[in-house]
């Protein structure tokens, strides 16, 4: 590979323009300690080099966005360089055909989330995505689906969409496999904070579930009616 190609820094450090040197800064400030740490959160380490995400996220302030770089990021399939890749690329060149091979690689939820928050809830594609991962059977796209409703719940406008998408959450809330059932609560509590309306549609939908004969849809219902009740949720939403 050629040598890393550096321009010139920022205050937050060198200006990465190619893997090789973003690799390079990474493998630079990982530490075995982060590294060691990630297994208390359920995040695989056998392609990691155990770099805090203060530190990922400098970097891709350093970088600004960039696609072709996003791209190879994520292809090298090491945990770090795909968290930058989901700050560094550009909404605007992501395509749908790119969601769903992403959405392929998914492999733990720390990715997947942080590429619904960062990226993906700006395309232009996030809705249909939501309807076509709601369905699949693996966990990881799964619950890409319900991270990226969630995602999208703290920053669309429109209040129309969600009411549609309760449906897919009630349908998926029977799902006991730990990082589905967790995303589909999330989604649901995000949705009920975000309007009257909505509030009392998402707590109708918590009610029903709460008395559920299955037990995953049970506690997902009980844990979002519990927040959605709070007082201060009732005083945010009559603000």
């Amino acid at each position: 590979m050629a040598k890393p190609a550096k321009r010139s820094g920022t205050k937050d450090g060198p200006i990465i323009a190619d893997l090789q040197a973003a690799l390079d800064w990474l493998k630079k400030h990982a530490s075995k300690a982060t590294l060691d740490g990630m297994a208390r959160y359920a995040i695989p380490s056998d392609h990691a080099f155990g770099v805090a995400m203060r530190d990922v996220q400098a970097l891709a302030k350093a970088i600004g966005k960039n696609h072709g770089l996003a791209a190879e990021l994520w292809a090298s399939g090491v945990y770090e360089a795909r968290l930058l890749a989901c700050y560094v690329d550009d909404p605007a060149q992501v395509t749908a055909k790119q969601m769903d091979a992403w959405a392929c690689d998914f492999d733990n939820w720390a990715v997947v989330d942080t590429i619904c928050f960062a990226l993906f809830k700006r395309v232009p594609h996030a809705w249909e995505k939501i309807e076509k991962w709601a369905v699949k059977k693996d966990e990881f796209v799964k619950r890409g689906a319900f991270a990226l409703l969630w995602a999208l719940a703290g920053s669309a406008d429109d209040d129309a969409p969600f009411f549609k998408a309760l449906p897919l959450i009630e349908k998926a809330a029977t799902d006991e496999r730990n990082f589905v059932k967790k995303s589909v609560n999330m989604a649901l509590r995000a949705i009920g904070k975000r309007s009257g309306p909505l509030h009392k549609a998402a707590c109708d939908l918590s009610k029903r579930l709460a008395e559920s004969s299955d037990a995953s849809a049970r506690w997902i219902g009980k844990d979002a009616l519990k927040e959605l009740s709070s007082a201060s949720v009732m005083k945010r939403l009559d603000a």
